[in-house]
C-alpha cells in the first residue's frame, strides 16, 4: 500500500507532520469502526482492516526512517528485512568511537559531559545524513536510491545508539 496515497502527500522525504496529523485524524473519523457498528460483518470487518492501514499509515510517514524505508520501498527497494551491513569505512570508524565513548560513560568521573557530547555528536552526524538522504530520495536515480538505503541503514543504526545511550543516561540516574 502506498501511505502517500493515502494520505494525499506526494512520495518526498520531507513532508508536513501537522497536515499529516490533520489528515490522520480525517481518515480516522471516516473509517473507525465505531461508524460501522450497525453494518454488516464485512463492512465492520472491512473498517477495521482500513483503521489498521490508517494507523500503520501514519506511523510509518510520522517517523523519518521509516517514512524513507517506505519511499525506497515504492521504488523496489525493501529494507525492512535486510541484514546487509554499511561498508563505509569512515562510518564504520565512526561507530567504533561512539561504542568506546559509551563503554567509557560508566567509568567516567564527568558522565554527563561524555553523554552530552555524544547526544550532540548523534545530532550532527544525524543531521548530515539527513541532508544527504533527502537529496538522493528526491533525484529519481536508480543510483542515488542505492546510496538512499546506505543512508538509512546508517540511521537505523544511529537510533540504535541514541537508545543505547538514553539507556545508560537512565541507568545512572536511577
Amino acid at each position: 500500500m502506498n501511505y502517500f496515497e493515502l494520505f494525499k502527500f506526494s512520495p518526498t522525504f520531507d513532508i508536513d507532520t501537522a497536515v499529516l496529523a490533520d489528515r490522520y485524524r480525517e481518515l480516522q473519523r471516516a473509517v473507525h469502526p465505531d461508524k460501522f457498528a450497525n453494518d454488516t460483518e464485512q463492512q465492520r470487518l472491512l473498517s477495521v482492516q482500513r483503521t489498521a492501514q490508517v494507523n500503520d499509515g501514519y506511523q510509518t510517514l510520522k517517523d523519518p526512517i521509516r517514512r524513507a524505508e517506505h519511499i525506497l520501498s515504492l521504488r523496489g527497494i525493501d529494507l525492512s528485512h535486510e541484514t546487509t551491513t554499511v561498508k563505509d569505512t569512515a562510518f564504520l570508524m565512526q561507530q567504533m568511537e561512539w561504542r568506546e565513548a559509551l563503554e567509557d560513560i560508566r567509568e567516567s568521573t564527568d558522565h554527563q559531559a561524555i553523554i552530552n557530547e555524544l547526544y550532540d555528536s548523534f545530532a550532527a552526524y544525524r543531521l548530515k545524513l539527513t541532508k544527504l538522504l533527502t537529496a538522493q530520495l528526491s533525484s529519481g536515480s536508480d543510483e542515488d536510491a542505492l546510496l538512499a538505503a546506505d543512508q538509512v541503514r546508517k540511521l537505523k543504526f544511529m537510533a540504535k545508539l541514541q537508545d543505547e545511550l538514553t539507556r545508560i543516561e537512565d541507568a545512572l540516574l536511577d
